[in-house]
């Protein structure tokens, strides 16, 4: 399996993670040809090579032909209150990546007027808005490849819906400014068609590192990180730094948190591609680079740190278990199971192990307080060694079949999916165990 991982040891922003894959080989003029598919017209890609403390680097910019007024700007502070959806880190001496005398962690080093804010021809004669429906409308009318186009639109409803969370409103009521929806879209879209094009099959991430104190906007004075940024790393591992900066831009959280299966160590690979994502400022604290690591998963099992969540309980009757197992589930479990016990007293009870992601903690968490009788629950780190699989389909006399396929020492190990046996044994009232064995023995003989 190929995957990427990204190191966000200074944060994330949209053209950050572009660059990143730039960096790492994604073709510069594929790129340029699919985003013209998106019909958007007044802007232009820059590519540049850069250093940041001595690292070699790539900028990526959307150049914008209009004239953005000062007022138009979104920042991280403003985008709770307009979602303007842009990349403020390139937005100039007051984007949202100030500090509190406005300059920002992704400024560029004069302070002065970044690429995107520049009078290249046109005026920018109104306002113009678009909703969230329009941009899908958009994205749909490109017609790119499958994964790039869901993986694009996923991206931008969880911008929308963290406005949404922030304001108490709809997400389809939110507004994304015409200006700053131009680079968020070809950031957002950028990176979806990279990631397809580089053959990337999962995506993982460290913690999100952010900074602190506060920015100042047009809207006054806002923590760090902004109400819609923090809005989008909810559920997120976030490593919160000293720095007085904003290191992560909506647009890059937005990204990271939709596209990431995990954010802990990703699973053993090899990386064969490395690249540097260059922010516009470069910071003395620290080097202002996203970087991506991109190499396929070992055939041996791969490690990944995890915590089993527990709790025992000998009070709450039978019937909610199942309940309860199916709403750890939905908020993200990766295996739940109950265990017997004799308690203290002699009491019979049930155990409640739950396998989780650290990320998805305190969902599982809310799950056994909001639905146990249980007082108290136990958290454990573990690592969790699993090995490489796939799915896959086995035409069956019955219909396809779905078949998951695991990778050890150069050997194939396959097991049918249950579901699809059970479904075809209930359908053609058959034995279940009769489907899954020449499901198994198809599956061998296939490969």
């Amino acid at each position: 399996m190929r995957i990427a991982f990204f190191d966000c040891f200074a944060g994330i922003a949209g053209d950050m993670t572009v660059a990143a894959l730039l960096d790492a080989g994604l073709d510069f003029d594929y790129l340029q040809a699919e985003l013209r598919k998106l019909r958007v017209e007044g802007y232009e890609l820059r590519r540049s090579k850069t250093r940041r403390h001595h690292i070699a680097a790539t900028r990526f910019d959307v150049i914008l032909h209009r004239q953005v007024p000062y007022h138009t700007h979104a920042t991280s502070a403003d985008f709770p209150q307009h979602t303007h959806a842009d990349h403020p880190h390139d937005h100039g001496p007051d984007d949202h990546h100030a500090q509190g005398t406005g300059r920002g962690h992704h400024d560029p080093d004069d302070g002065g007027p970044s690429p995107r804010e520049r009078d290249h021809s046109v005026p920018l004669a109104a306002h113009v808005h678009r909703r969230l429906s329009d941009v899908v409308e958009l994205i749909q009318r490109a017609r790119f490849s499958q994964g790039a186009e869901k993986n694009a639109i996923s991206v931008f409803k969880r911008l929308a819906e963290a406005e949404a969370s922030v304001h108490g409103t709809d997400p389809e009521e939110v507004h994304f400014h015409e200006v700053g929806a131009v680079d968020a879209i070809v950031d957002v879209v950028g990176t979806c068609l990279g990631i397809e094009a580089m053959g990337i099959e999962e995506v993982h991430a460290s913690a999100i590192r952010t900074g602190i104190g506060t920015i100042r906007a047009a809207h006054g004075v806002m923590p760090v990180p902004a109400p819609g940024t923090l809005e989008l790393l909810r559920g997120v591992p976030i490593d919160r730094t000293s720095l007085p900066y904003e290191l992560v831009t909506p647009t890059g959280a937005a990204i990271i948190t939709t596209l990431a299966k995990s954010f802990a160590c990703p699973p053993v690979f090899v990386p064969d591609a490395i690249g540097y994502g260059a922010g516009s400022r470069d910071t003395q604290e620290i080097a202002n680079l996203l970087r991506v690591e991109i190499g396929r998963t070992t055939g041996s099992a791969g490690e990944e740190r995890a915590l089993v969540v527990e709790t025992t309980i000998d009070d709450m009757t039978p019937e909610v278990y199942g309940y309860v197992l199916e709403r750890l589930f939905e908020a993200g479990a990766k295996d739940v199971y109950l265990s017997p016990v004799i308690m203290k007293k002699n009491r019979p009870g049930i155990v409640v192990h739950v396998l989780v992601h650290p990320e998805r903690r305190e969902r599982v968490v809310s799950v056994l307080f909001g639905e146990t009788s249980t007082l108290g629950v136990r958290i454990s780190d573990v690592v969790r060694r699993v090995l490489p699989r796939r799915s896959e389909t086995v035409e069956t006399p019955w219909g396809p079949v779905r078949v998951k396929c695991a990778e050890w020492d150069g050997r194939t190990r396959t097991t049918p999916e249950y579901d699809d046996c059970a479904a075809i044994a209930r359908a053609r009232n058959i034995p279940v165990l009769e489907v899954y064995e020449f499901v198994r023995k198809a599956a061998e003989e296939f490969r």
